[in-house]
């Protein structure tokens, strides 16, 4: 491809991470920041506005949220964290999967163009700051600071002199890793995949407007690329959601459980 395109001006710049670093619009406010405020404000706005005329037989709106909810409680919260303790928890399964679902979302909205979670400090407060201490304040609450740190860091059944090397793997996995690992899949599926569709958008306008002759016509295909990859970072981005909510949920269900 190289040997095909001749530049008639500036030279072919890649996008890099520094696309992802956008100037405050106000003061210290950023877009990111914007975007994650108004997806609060269009899922409150979406339950209420569908919940208000509640009635047996449910309209488009109402089967809509009641399909939402039931897939965040019994397919989200009762299988991954039991049925005995499930229910607590749905509110909390149920927003965490909108509200990363909406900003994933913003990255395909025109104008908009940004999924906020691209932002690695965005899924690490939620990660941190939201599921890492619901998890081991249930776990703790249930089972008291000893039961719990015992259930979490002693597995059963192995031999004695394998705990040596078995709890500092389970604490550096659970009170470490954990939270760590959680954000940084959202993260870097939206970082990736937006990169990846900038990479091809700006390729294809670089080959159409500074090509020569038949290179002029390769910008379609990179035109094309970029397509597909938009239809599948739409599936990706709602698949970290649903997978982000998950783990929260499974992260819950193992704190709780009676062993391990």
């Amino acid at each position: 491809m190289g040997a095909l395109v001749v530049a008639a001006g500036d030279e072919f710049t890649p996008p890099t991470a520094e696309a992802f670093n956008l100037p405050a619009i106000f003061g210290w406010v950023t877009k990111p920041m914007l975007l994650a405020v108004l997806s609060v404000v269009i899922i409150v706005a979406f339950f209420l506005l569908t919940t208000r005329k509640m009635s047996v037989v449910p309209g488009k709106g109402q089967f809509l949220v009641e399909s939402l909810y039931d897939f965040g409680r019994n397919n989200i919260a009762r299988e991954q964290i039991g049925a005995k303790d499930f229910l607590r928890f749905v509110p909390l399964v149920l927003s965490l999967f909108t509200f990363i679902l909406v900003n994933n979302l913003f990255g395909l909205v025109p104008i908009l163009q940004f999924p906020t979670m691209s932002h690695i400090g965005f899924p690490l407060a939620l990660s941190v700051l939201v599921v890492y201490p619901v998890y081991h304040y249930a776990g703790i609450r249930k089972h008291g600071l000893g039961g719990y740190l015992r259930n979490q860091l002693v597995p059963p059944g192995a031999p004695k002199f394998v705990y040596i090397l078995l709890t500092p793997i389970e604490f550096f996995t659970k009170f470490v890793m954990n939270p760590i690992t959680l954000a940084i899949r959202v993260f870097a599926a939206m970082f990736a995949g937006h990169l990846l569709i900038m990479l091809f958008g700006i390729s294809a306008e670089y080959l159409l407007l500074h090509g020569e002759g038949l290179v002029k016509a390769v910008s379609a295909f990179s035109f094309a690329g970029a397509l597909a990859i938009t239809f599948i970072e739409a599936l990706i981005m709602v698949i970290q959601a649903f997978i982000f909510a998950l783990l929260s949920a499974n992260y819950i269900g193992a704190a709780l459980a009676d062993e391990h």
